[in-house]
């Protein structure tokens, strides 16, 4: 809608390669709506993202450093669809730049989602088992057309992400770029308090299979953190708000939900929620909580892409 409406005030040409040079040059622009923008699926969108990729010039750039630029020209939205369309992009134009660093866009394609979820595997600091250099070789295995990468280009690409992870943009000004790289879906929700019974509002991020929660979208640090391995989410409902869904823990019915918050006095202590209720604006808002964090628990998008392009590969070979 901003597009169009600096078009039709002939404050924009309408020519699809000046848009995305404009998008490109983003100066005062919001960089999450510059990625949803781009990943859309109508025929323009499609154009103006090939065009707006041909803006970055990636000629003798190794991966990571031409994924550093192209990363922090807008925000990586959170739906699998969109990410899948921009990275195709990326890997294609990549390809064209330096022919004959890969053998095929597929495999630029797997390994850039590779380096991004190092990135978030390494310095994401809620991953407690940070990947060897070896468990990166064994990911990437056979991606080239059947073949395997050679050992010193994937240890150089390691060592560049262990050593500098990327800069996110951010347009609220939060710097959790690490933890919050990829959000499913983010947001204001009403929560209910475990110990006392009043309903707050505060802004929900969902991501890396956790529920954060804070006080304003400003915050550096979340006031509660709530994993969801082994959590399940369904649609309740609550005399006193409406809209509602809870998190619970199917297989340890009274037991306390393993999660964390920060107390008054800013401590992490351990939350006291045998489940958590939560109150959304709409009935379409909350359906789509229940499905974004649904879809959380049971997969991740960035491996399903990967794992659909290297069958592939495979079924190429």
């Amino acid at each position: 809608q901003g597009i169009q409406y600096l078009i039709e005030h002939q404050l924009l040409s309408s020519n699809l390669e000046d848009i995305a040079k404009f998008l490109h040059k983003g100066e005062g622009l919001n960089k999450t709506a510059i990625g949803n923008y781009l990943g859309g699926r109508d025929p323009t969108n499609i154009q103006i993202l090939q065009a707006f990729v041909a803006c970055h010039q990636f000629a003798n750039l190794n991966l990571v450093q031409a994924l550093r630029q192209f990363l922090w020209s807008f925000r990586l939205p959170g739906e699998a669809q969109k990410i899948d369309r921009m990275m195709e992009a990326f890997a294609n134009w990549y390809c064209k730049c330096n022919p004959g660093v890969f053998q095929s866009t597929d495999t630029c394609y797997i390994l850039s989602f590779s380096i991004i979820m190092l990135n978030t595997s390494l310095h994401n600091p809620n991953v407690k088992d940070k990947p060897p250099f070896e468990r990166f070789v064994s990911i990437n295995r056979g991606i080239a057309e059947g073949g395997d990468l050679p050992e010193d280009l994937l240890r150089s690409l390691f060592e560049s992400i262990k050593n500098e992870p990327f800069s996110i943009p951010e347009d609220d000004g939060n710097d959790l770029t690490h933890t919050f790289f990829n959000p499913s879906r983010e947001g204001w929700l009403l929560k209910l308090g475990g110990r006392v019974k009043t309903w707050k509002r505060r802004w929900f991020i969902l991501t890396d299979n956790c529920l954060y929660y804070f006080e304003y979208t400003t915050d550096k640090e979340p006031l509660g953190i709530i994993p969801l391995e082994n959590l399940s989410v369904r649609k309740v409902d609550d005399p006193k708000k409406p809209n509602c869904f809870e998190l619970f823990n199917p297989n340890c019915k009274g037991q306390k939900i393993k999660a964390c918050k920060t107390d008054g006095d800013g401590k992490v202590v351990e939350g006291k929620h045998q489940s958590y209720k939560i109150s959304a604006a709409t009935p379409e808002e909350r359906d789509e909580w229940i499905e974004a964090i649904r879809t959380s628990i049971t997969q991740d998008p960035f491996y399903d892409l990967v794992s659909v392009r290297k069958k592939k590969i495979a079924n190429k070979n």
